[in-house]
């Protein structure tokens, strides 16, 4: 297991950059616009990290900004730990053999999400490529939020 990357819920891009950037001194490495779901990615490495940043995209911090105004609360602006495993599917067996819920399957072989005990959502990422879909996850459907 590989540690990724953690998502935080910016309200105003510009501010949370000049903090993260300019005051706190991470480093934008890359930036990702999505127009269909209005939102922009911006991922920053500290400045010993960039190397491996670079290469692994990890450990770096996801900074989401959805462009439609949204108030968070409840500490709804932290998004989730994310980890790259070895067997998505062989880890979310594990967990759900245990009690975890998957929240989210891993349908596409690729992607899924769980909560730890105290509520924080959990992105489990497939290393390499995705694995072939697969039952039962294929079907399952999402449970919950994450």
């Amino acid at each position: 297991m590989q540690f990724l990357h953690t998502m935080v819920r910016v309200s105003d891009l510009d501010a949370s950059l000049r903090f993260y950037c300019d005051l706190l001194g991470l480093k934008e490495v890359r930036r990702k616009e999505n127009e269909k779901g209005r939102f922009t990615l911006v991922f920053l490495a500290a400045p010993e990290d960039e190397a491996r940043s670079a290469e692994l995209k990890a450990p770096e911090l996801e900074l989401t900004w959805n462009w439609d105004p949204e108030e968070y609360t409840g500490g709804r602006n932290f998004g989730h730990l994310a980890y790259r495993v070895d067997d998505i599917y062989a880890l979310c067996e594990r967990l759900q053999e245990n009690g975890v819920t998957i929240n989210r399957p891993p349908r596409d072989g690729h992607m899924a999400f769980v909560r730890s005990p105290d509520g924080i959502s959990i992105e489990l990422l497939q290393r390499g490529e995705a694995l072939p879909p697969s039952e039962p996850w294929l079907s399952m459907e999402n449970t919950g939020t994450w």
